[in-house]
């Protein structure tokens, strides 16, 4: 699985194909080593994080490993981040994909449809990434989301 993909980002893919498929074993395959990027890959279930300019990628034994179960990572596990409000580990995982959708451009009922959720249920989520990240308004959200690639651009 690659991250950048055009229609669908890695990550949502990845999402879908074990909701549908939970025993399919998902190797990442991307350029960006940032801890956010890694963090959400291992959190939507990837049995292998590896980079695309690894001097020492042998694809196959990853695929091999990834297969047989094991958690292959071809970067160190990030550690835990502590957001202005204290809390560790960052946003959620529903709270990352509801800021994607937010980067993304979509309202919160759009978001809602996409998701299966209530309008009420995604402005809470909106409100706790907000209050989590200390920020107040959604141009600042997008800003801070970009620098500190808790989303994709696509």
């Amino acid at each position: 699985m690659d991250y950048a993909m055009p229609g669908m980002n890695g990550l949502l893919a990845t999402k879908q194909i074990l909701r549908e498929h939970p025993e399919i074993a998902v190797l990442m395959l991307s350029m960006h080593s940032e801890d956010t990027w890694v963090r959400q890959a291992i959190e939507a279930g990837v049995r292998g994080y590896i980079l695309k300019n690894a001097l020492d990628l042998d694809l196959g034994s990853a695929i091999r490993k990834a297969a047989a179960g094991e958690l292959v990572l071809g970067v160190p596990l990030p550690e835990p981040r502590v957001l202005k409000n204290g809390r560790h580990s960052g946003l959620t995982p529903r709270e990352l994909e509801v800021l994607q959708f937010i980067v993304d451009g979509k309202s919160n009922k759009e978001i809602a449809t996409l998701l299966n959720l209530s309008d009420n249920t995604v402005s809470v989520h909106r409100a706790n990434i907000m209050n989590g990240l200390g920020i107040h308004k959604t141009a600042e959200l997008v800003v801070y989301a970009i620098r500190n690639t808790l989303v994709s651009i696509s």
